[in-house]
């Protein structure tokens, strides 16, 4: 009961339309809209394993697969779900000529590239469970005229709740001593040299939509001097809500900031944004929160920062490439509090996802149109973020 309430409730969320802007293209589209015909839908998603019977309302996994097998299989389509989806000899692979659908999410993504799209001779729609859908080739998508959605809205509570518990862990220099108790240990020294109260402090977040809202909301409390950095100014009420200062110049909001959060989408203008000179500009020993994207920093340059004190702490759950290998840097530079992509997973966040899901596809299988701030890529055209 309380999944169908969920599901129900995210759905009504996601039906209201919002205005949304699109950039121009030239390309041909490919016929959204489905025909009476049997579809083959496929899904990619992270296998639960022993924990998929844990709990019902687990649906965000391989063995839940968005709790729409039956209903999809009752109207005659055909739903194949994997988490098998890198190289040529991948699950994925075997259904990319004949596919209509594909669905993929932010935590296991499946990385549709511009040659994947164009032996994807049948694809009509892909839709990310979820927010963020730069695992897609979005300019190949857009020149093919697909269409591309995402359950905008879905989990932005999630990750910006995430982000809040990443920076008091940092602040209060919560993992050395959480690593003591396990290891046997007590030295409460080693832990208080470098912890800090957040009341304070200067917290600045690059980018204020959905998520960075909220996080400013969730840090009023806390009486920290915020600040915001993004293309749009928020409206002057919600600056008074929050208490958030707009400042246009990022690197001078950066060299202010004791904590800084990323919260921008990835793009080929954010894509190695926070390299060695940017953070070199922000204030010795800052603390860096990143659950937008791991591209949007310089991998390398993360490490080194970490491992010379520019960097006092930094913690996400994003990485480049996702999953991470186990040689990825990140799992061994000092001062770290990384997880796995996990923020907006939660159990609430995959309910209303799964539930947006499912409304979308029910309205492409009437051929009705989605809510409008769910496309990312509409008749060829590109979301603005995404330009």
């Amino acid at each position: 009961m309380a999944m169908k309430r969920a599901a129900t409730s995210a759905i009504r969320a996601f039906s209201s339309s919002s205005p949304s802007s699109f950039g121009s293209s030239g390309s041909s589209t490919r016929l959204l809209h489905a025909s009476a015909e049997s579809k083959k839908i496929v899904g990619v998603f992270y296998k639960a394993n022993e924990y998929a019977s844990l709990n019902p309302n687990f649906v965000g996994s391989l063995e839940g697969a968005l709790g729409i097998r039956d209903w999809l299989e009752s109207q005659g389509h055909q739903y194949i779900v994997t988490d098998d989806k890198e190289g040529l000899d991948s699950e994925l692979e075997k259904h990319i000529p004949d596919l209509h659908v594909l669905i993929t999410t932010p935590f296991h993504p499946a990385y549709v590239t511009e040659e994947r799209i164009k032996r994807a001779k049948n694809l009509q729609l892909l839709l990310t469970a979820g927010i963020g859908s730069d695992h897609i080739d979005l300019n190949a998508a857009a020149a093919a005229g697909l269409t591309v959605a995402e359950v905008t809205g879905s989990n932005v509570v999630s990750v910006a709740e995430d982000e809040l518990m990443r920076i008091l862990m940092l602040v209060r220099n919560f993992l050395p001593g959480y690593h003591q108790v396990i290891n046997g240990e007590w030295n409460v020294a080693a832990i208080a040299y470098r912890a800090y109260d957040l009341e304070g402090k200067t917290v600045g977040t690059v980018g204020a939509g959905r998520i960075g809202r909220l996080l400013l909301q969730r840090l009023k409390p806390f009486n920290c001097n915020l600040l915001y950095h993004d293309r749009i100014k928020m409206e002057p009420e919600l600056e008074k809500q929050t208490g958030a200062k707009f400042e246009e110049d990022l690197d001078s909001m950066l060299s202010k900031c004791d904590i800084v959060v990323i919260n921008t989408p990835l793009t080929e203008k954010t894509r190695g944004m926070f390299d060695k000179e940017k953070i070199a500009k922000m204030k010795k020993g800052v603390l860096i929160v990143n659950n937008a994207r791991g591209a949007i920093m310089d991998t390398q340059a993360v490490v080194d920062a970490c491992s010379s004190g520019q960097i006092g702490g930094y913690s996400g759950d994003v990485w480049n490439p996702q999953p991470a290998p186990k040689d990825h840097p990140w799992r061994y530079m000092p001062n770290h509090a990384m997880t796995p992509h996990v923020s907006g997973t939660t159990i609430d966040g995959q309910l209303r996802y799964a539930a947006g899901v499912k409304d979308m596809l029910d309205r492409y299988f009437k051929g009705e149109d989605f809510p409008s701030q769910n496309y990312i890529v509409k008749e060829g055209k590109l979301a603005s973020q995404y330009l």
